[in-house]
This record gives C-alpha cells, sequence and structure tokens, in this order.
C-alpha cells in the first residue's frame, strides 16, 4: 500500500511538471491590456529593455519554450490569456511584435504554427 501511494505521488508530480504553474492562471489580462503604459512596460521586460515584476520575470523565462512547443505546458487559462495579450501587441505595438518574434524565434522555424496557435486555430 504505501507503495502504491509513493508510486502515486510521483504521478501526480510528474503530471504536474507538464504544465506551467497555473499561479498566474488569474492574472488580470484585462488591465494589462487596457493600460498602454503597463502593456510597454511589460514588452520591455520581454525585450530585456526594461524592469521586470516577478511575473513578467517568469513569463519572459517561459515564452521562448511557450512559442517553441505552441504553448504545450500552457493550462487552458493562460493560453487564452497569452493569445489576449499577443493580440493587443500586435495591434497596439506591431514593431514592438516583430522584435519579439525575431528575439524568441529568430529563425522563424515555430512562427506559422504559433500564429495559428494566437488565432486560436
Amino acid at each position: 500500500m504505501k507503495g502504491f501511494i509513493v508510486l502515486a505521488c510521483l504521478v501526480a508530480s510528474v503530471l504536474a511538471a507538464d504544465k506551467y504553474n497555473p499561479k498566474y492562471d488569474n492574472f488580470d489580462v484585462e488591465t494589462l491590456i487596457t493600460n498602454d503604459r503597463l502593456l510597454k512596460s511589460y514588452i520591455n521586460c520581454f525585450l530585456e529593455k526594461g524592469r521586470c515584476t516577478p511575473e513578467g520575470s517568469d513569463f519572459r523565462k517561459a515564452l521562448p519554450e511557450a512559442i517553441e512547443t505552441t504553448c504545450a505546458k500552457c493550462t487552458d487559462k493562460q493560453k487564452t490569456n497569452i493569445r489576449k495579450v499577443i493580440k493587443a501587441i500586435q495591434q497596439k505595438h506591431p514593431k514592438h511584435w516583430d522584435e519579439l518574434v525575431a528575439k524568441n524565434d529568430p529563425t522563424g522555424a515555430h512562427r506559422a504554427n504559433f500564429d495559428k496557435f494566437i488565432q486560436g486555430s
């Protein structure tokens, strides 16, 4: 019985590692995308051109892998939030979006799949 409990705990920890930490699932995306000063601050964080909040720093670290894997480790809520933020950046700051793409996918290998992900396809 003890062996089963240990095995169940190991399986649960491995499965949990397959997703990003859900602590940011309830991040206030609406405030971020409607406050241009705040959005620019996050963009500068992602581009390593400005200071980062703890959340921004965590997002910046996950961004290359999220692009490469088309957000495979994202929870459903994180996918929704990422789509909202990226669409806001694309619409309000297209040049910065191009910089983010060049920084995080310099060869463009993941661009088509990530664009489909952003559009919800």
